[in-house]
């Protein structure tokens, strides 16, 4: 049996953008084993995987961390220098992971690196002379890796979970929250969207953030009816079988636009300093459900924390309670 195996460390989003590459791989290949080596914090994502997907947690922060810890990693992946047939599918391209990488190239093993486009990303964000057009997304970036080792990427993924529940209200999901400032739609403005939701809809909203920031989606649940936050309150799993019932989420260009795709939930995403044009788009989501005003300094930055070159943060700033309100009146139309 060949052995490959797979780095993506983090973060969570992306390792949700290599989920559907990775079980599709698996499947299309039943007689290989792959192992997917990842963050502690990321394993709870593989609801529902191939039988011949091992998925490795790496603790960064703990006994894995600095040269020591990937030396204890290395020792404890030494069962597959046993192996004649391993392949190594870098799926993140780092220090940690060129370390790993080297070791087992001086074993002799293929490796495969995933090309990040770096150049012509800063071409999308540099101040002046931006090249505007979309570049390949992670998600085919992802599947390059594993054609160059000799594997099908072809799609055969459907999501983590095979039907969705029978409601009788209309559950809307909403991620206010992202790790950067230049992808956090500003508070104020979103209350005001949830507030507009809670008094002209009948549906039921349901909130979603870290333990640190349920504290202040809390406020929301006291003041606007049918509002629920599960923000801290859920195991990742929990809140993945939450989205699966779920028929919208409202996110930032963040992590939850990518849990919710993995459920097949349709997503309103709203976009600032980054732009899809970099290839972070949730999987298989609907264009039309994104949320963007142009701005000739849009984007400035591929992961939002970069300062904003106006100083204002008019990307976000200048999208309206409405127009998100409209968006979502208009996805769940398209997806009744």
């Amino acid at each position: 049996m060949a052995t490959t195996l797979v780095i993506r460390l983090s973060s969570l989003g992306d390792v949700a953008i290599a989920v559907p590459v990775l079980y599709s791989v698996a499947k299309n290949y039943p007689d290989n084993h792959f192992l997917f080596l990842t963050q502690n914090t990321c394993q709870s994502l593989f609801i529902n995987k191939p039988a011949n997907l091992t998925v490795v947690p790496v603790y960064t922060k703990g006994k894995h961390k600095g040269i020591c810890g990937i030396i204890r990693l290395l020792r404890e992946l030494s069962p597959l220098m046993f192996s004649k047939k391993v392949k190594i599918a870098d799926l993140h391209g780092v220090i940690r992971s060129f370390l790993i990488d080297c070791f087992f190239r001086l074993k002799g093993f293929p490796v495969v690196v995933i090309d990040k486009g770096r150049k012509e990303k800063q071409q999308l964000v540099r101040k002046t002379n931006k090249k505007m057009f979309q570049l390949r997304t992670s998600l085919d970036r992802y599947r390059e890796v594993f054609e160059k080792l000799g594997y099908d990427s072809s799609f055969c993924f459907t999501g983590l979970f095979s039907e969705k529940p029978l409601k009788e209200q209309i559950r809307i999901g909403i991620a206010p929250f992202a790790k950067h400032k230049g992808k956090t739609y500003p508070l104020e403005q979103m209350e005001e969207v949830i507030r507009k939701l809670s008094e002209s809809f009948d549906f039921q909203i349901l909130l979603f953030g870290s333990i640190e920031e349920g504290k202040y989606l809390e406020q929301w649940t006291k003041k606007y009816q049918n509002t629920t936050s599960v923000a801290g309150k859920m195991s990742l799993q929990e809140e993945l079988v939450m989205m699966n019932q779920m028929d919208l989420m409202v996110s930032m260009d963040s992590a939850n636009m990518h849990l919710a795709s993995l459920v097949n939930t349709p997503v309103v995403s709203i976009w600032g300093a980054t732009h899809p044009f970099a290839g972070f788009y949730g999987f298989q989501q609907n264009e039309l459900n994104i949320i963007q005003i142009d701005l000739p300094c849009r984007p400035c930055s591929i992961y939002g924390n970069k300062p904003c070159f106006r100083g204002d943060y008019a990307c976000m700033k200048q999208i309206t309670p409405e127009m998100i309100i409209d968006k979502i009146k208009e996805a769940v139309l398209l997806n009744p």
